[in-house]
């Protein structure tokens, strides 16, 4: 089905899915996400035969009878033999940039994401949060109260942080109850106080590439759930890097990820909640205490 003279040849095609694990790994996408790239990544490597022969013969569906490939990654894979590239790719390492990633912020252009980067000097949402709370975001050419205010909601919503404005996620079958995530938050916490759970070195904010970070794995209830302390700027500036978990979550299809806190609100002061489903975590302790 390629015309292409010298397709990709597997370890190639393995080398970009790799680099689409780690460029989403950096973003601490979905840990089962990553994973699923850097598993079809390693099948497609150990293979005698060549995937581009394969997709020649029957196109995107006969890729997915390798492993590990499923039909967004045979997606990916078609692309990539058949035009040397792929979009999420190439969309991933232009975010990379400061000025590329702004640019998934409402109303901000490449012009503005530049004098955004230029100015106040900020590489990461985590960084353009505390500009955007501190003042600093407004003083900018281009962005008054009202611009700000949108940003502000919008790096809440990518950084996991769940904008006052944003109804909060429903415990449906999209997302795993209040009651869980928090007995999961608590067995991580035990574990990791215990020192019982495997390290990993995270890349971000670990120069010394320290194995540091306890992570915790666990099915619960049709869920597999993966819990790890938070490793973004903001909790590492705030000293709470122990205190925030970040849960993952995932069961049939439906995944996603809650960040659990000690709660400084009036009337949850001192407990564990799930930020952006306060109003849950109210219920199931009054009902707990009932």
């Amino acid at each position: 089905m390629s015309d292409r003279t010298s397709p990709l040849s597997n370890s190639e095609i393995a080398e970009a899915l790799h680099r689409i694990a780690d460029l989403l790994e950096e973003r601490e996408a979905n840990p089962f996400r990553v994973g699923s790239y850097r598993a079809a990544a390693r099948e497609v490597e150990a293979m005698s035969r060549a995937a581009a022969a394969i997709y020649d013969e029957g196109g995107p569906g006969a890729l997915q009878s390798i492993p590990g490939v499923g039909e967004g990654i045979s997606a990916i894979i078609s692309e990539l033999v058949e035009e040397g590239q792929c979009r999420l790719l190439a969309h991933l390492e232009a975010e990379r940039a400061p000025e590329g990633a702004f640019q998934r912020l409402p109303g901000v252009g490449p012009k503005l994401a530049a004098r955004i980067h230029d100015e106040l000097r900020v590489e990461t949402f985590e960084d353009l949060e505390q500009a955007a709370h501190d003042g600093r975001l407004e003083q900018v050419e281009g962005i008054g109260a009202r611009k700000a205010a949108g940003i502000r909601d919008a790096l809440a919503g990518i950084l996991g942080r769940g904008p006052a404005s944003r109804p909060a996620p429903s415990a449906g079958r999209d997302a795993p109850p209040v009651s869980l995530l928090l007995d999961v938050d608590e067995a991580y916490r035990r574990a990791a106080d215990m020192d019982a759970l495997p390290r990993i070195a995270p890349r971000r904010f670990n120069p010394g590439g320290e194995k540091w970070l306890p992570i915790y794995e666990v099915q619960r209830d049709g869920w597999d759930l993966t819990a790890l302390f938070s490793n973004t700027r903001r909790a590492h500036d705030l000293g709470r890097t122990r205190d925030w978990v970040v849960i993952y979550y995932n069961r049939d299809g439906d995944h996603g990820q809650a960040t659990v806190v000690t709660s400084r609100t009036r009337g949850l002061e001192g407990q564990r909640v799930v930020r952006g489903r306060e109003p849950e975590c109210r219920r199931y302790y009054t009902k707990r205490r009932v």
